[in-house]
């Protein structure tokens, strides 16, 4: 600790440097990246023939290693230390005589200009720009400017560096705006414990004539797993890329010494599009008992599933890592704007990168399996991308469930791992009295999904929940007669499609804001108008607000089912515009007294949440509430009155009778859920 400097300033100071080598004798000091991390760096920038000049450099083995290996052997070593030239003369004098040391101040250099090829800097730029005072900034300038004078055009300027974000930024400005190319390498680690976390990296900056009015500046970075330099923009972005790299490294570090408290994700990007490839998260199971074989697996999750809540939510893949029996587990989601062959190139793809990653532990050379279910890795067809500027940019997709059936999905690309609308396909079935000859047959393709949609299909809780909320309507009937029925949002339109396919005299309204999505819900959803059912494209605060002037005391049922655009409220369904009370007042004018509003609410503002509930309560006397399991989902059914209240036996039974007459032969039904069962958690606020 004694070797340290009392304050930064003396980094700087020929004093400081001089006690600091007396002290530490004879033994080479080296900041950070070892000769052989380097190596393979300084071989691309350094000739045989070069010349070569190292400023600050200390008592440091590396300009010995060069020259020893004959990569370069005109090289000149300058330092501000006395004592440290005097010790590396005495240790290279006679085995070395081509390479020189001399006691210079890298500020006031007495070369002649564009005397080397190359200058190279380990850690020296570090050591001086310990801070951005004005001093230390006019120091770094004067530095820059004789390594620039002393270099020839098209010599490399060579520093290595940890890489702060401030010296990074001040090395890339100067030099990128003096017109020189500047690329910055990872250097790749040994693998060995090192002294320092943090990655260290190699700027490399090459001296061009500075032309006025020339090309805008050539900014690379050159990742330690890839040869290929990554052009960059801006300063900006690469002291952002190299931030990311940092964060990464230290994340690692940290995962691989003690296990993680909480989940971990992390994204790898494509080397060519810089776009997110693989979606991984890092899950211990401290219950697990650890033994040779179960440190530690990767899961890959099918293309499509990643939505799902075994894959999607933090307890569903808390679950998933229990019973996969691993301490550590770590989960892999593929992005649907990338190509993957398979299961065996993800693994070799992958292999390296996730060991980066294993648990604290983990026996050396230790088979590590990759996990999926079936063993491969699902099916994910892109049907169509749309831009709105209401939506923002969506995708419409097939996707392989669990098991045989395939679903098509509409996601928002803005909120990717949330499924806005989804239906099921129907397997294609031939024509009555059709036959297929032998030599027609054809064996389906694995990743060919079928067409037709499966009308009788709602995929979501809520909606089946919804649906379920018509049995609070009054009457005799296992089924209202004329029912009328509107719904505001529209996504892929399988709500409606259900109301009006089953509730045979059901005439359903939908008001739904942006046009794309009934182009969308038409073209790929099965959904169509007629005679009962009928699409108004305009905001549903308008449209609302409109009939409670012109049509008062008119439906039956209102459906709320839209979710909110702006991200930065705690309640993303539906706006908050749309449970303010006088809008609210307006939504229970245009509601027949015996009539209910079923609302999807989903709120994560605990205290939001209860102000809404308040609101409704003020504006509807009963209020029932019905929770979604797994989900933040809440679905409210709101009546004018609380002569309709009604217990959950009756609720049960009538929920019963409907289904019954909702089963008609002939007609296809989901036999995986019950009316009657999405009433039995509903409880009265």
């Amino acid at each position: 600790m004694e070797l340290l400097p009392r304050t930064p300033a003396e980094f700087g100071s020929a004093r400081y440097w001089d006690r600091f080598f007396r002290q530490r004798g004879q033994r080479s000091f080296e900041w950070y990246g070892a000769f052989p991390e380097l190596c393979p760096v300084l071989h691309k920038y350094v000739r045989p023939r070069d010349k070569v000049l190292v400023v600050g450099c200390g008592n440091s083995e590396l300009s010995e290693q060069m020259y020893d290996l004959g990569m370069c052997e005109d090289i000149v070593n300058i330092d501000i230390s006395d004592a440290v030239i005097r010790q590396m003369r005495e240790r290279s004098a006679s085995t070395r005589p081509k390479m020189s040391y001399l006691l210079m101040d890298m500020l006031q250099m007495d070369f002649p200009d564009g005397h080397f090829q190359v200058v190279l800097d380990k850690g020296t730029l570090d050591a001086l720009l310990t801070d951005e005072e004005q001093a230390t900034l006019a120091k770094v300038d004067q530095m820059f400017a004789e390594i620039s004078r002393v270099l020839q055009v098209g010599g490399r300027y060579l520093c290595v560096s940890l890489a702060q974000a401030h010296v990074l930024k001040k090395a890339v400005e100067y030099f990128s705006q003096e017109g020189w190319v500047v690329r910055v390498h990872q250097v790749a680690s040994s693998g060995d414990k090192q002294q320092f976390v943090l990655p260290v990296f190699v700027y490399v900056m090459t001296k061009f004539r500075k032309i006025p009015g020339s090309a805008a500046q050539i900014l690379e970075i050159c990742p330690e797993e890839q040869d290929k330099p990554m052009r960059v923009e801006s300063a900006e972005r690469l002291v952002a890329a190299v931030k990311d790299r940092q964060h990464y490294a230290l994340l690692c570090s940290q995962i691989s010494k003690t296990p993680c408290r909480e989940q971990v994700s992390l994204d790898l990007c494509d080397k060519e599009s810089g776009k997110p490839r693989y979606t991984l998260h890092v899950v211990d199971s401290p219950s697990v008992k650890p033994s040779r074989d179960n440190h530690f697996a990767i899961f890959i999750i099918p293309q499509g599933r990643e939505t799902e809540w075994l894959f999607g939510t933090e307890e569903g893949r808390r679950q998933l890592a229990a019973s996969a029996g691993f301490g550590r587990l770590l989960t892999v989601a593929l992005h649907r704007e990338q190509h993957y062959e398979g299961m065996a190139s993800i693994q070799a793809e992958l292999s390296g990168k996730v060991m980066e990653l294993a648990p604290p532990g983990l026996p050396a050379r230790q088979q590590v399996p990759f996990l999926s279910v079936g063993g491969d890795i699902g099916v994910r067809a892109v049907r169509h991308c749309g831009s709105s500027p209401l939506s923002g940019d969506f995708v419409v997709e097939d996707v392989r469930g669990d098991g045989t059936c395939y679903f098509r999905r509409l996601v928002f690309l803005q909120n990717r791992n949330v499924v806005q609308s989804e239906a099921r396909l129907l397997a294609p079935t031939p024509l009555p009295g059709q036959k297929k000859r032998r030599k027609d047959k054809k064996k389906p393709s694995p990743t060919e999904p079928p067409g037709a949609i499966d009308k009788s299909y709602l995929c979501c809780e809520h909606h089946k929940a919804m649906v379920a909320g018509l049995c609070l309507l009054g009457g005799p009937n296992a089924l209202p007669g004329e029912l009328a029925v509107l719904v505001v949002g529209l996504g892929g339109g399988s709500l409606p499609l259900f109301v009006h396919d089953y509730f045979s005299q059901a005439r359903v309204a939908v008001v739904e804001i942006d046009p794309s999505m009934l182009d969308v819900a038409t073209r790929w959803f099965g959904f169509s108008q007629g005679d009962r059912m009928q699409v108004h494209i305009s905001d549903g605060l308008d449209y609302v607000a409109k009939l409670a002037v012109e049509a008062p005391a008119q439906y039956d049922a209102i459906m709320f089912d839209v979710d909110s655009k702006d991200l930065t409220v705690g309640m993303s369904c539906p706006p908050p515009a749309f449970v303010e009370k006088p809008f609210l007042q307006k939504v229970k004018t245009i509601l027949k007294p015996e009539g209910v509003f079923v609302l999807n609410l989903v709120c994560r503002d605990a205290g939001l949440k209860e102000s809404v509930l308040a609101t409704l309560r003020d504006v509807f006397p009963l209020l029932y509430a019905r929770s979604i399991q797994g989900e933040v989902n809440e679905i409210l059914f709101c009546q004018a009155g609380p002569a309709g209240r009604r217990g959950p036996a009756e609720l049960g039974e009538r929920a019963r009778a409907m289904e019954g007459a909702l089963r008609q032969p002939g007609r296809p039904w989901d036999s995986s859920w019950a009316l009657a069962d999405m009433l039995q958690a509903l409880h009265i606020l």
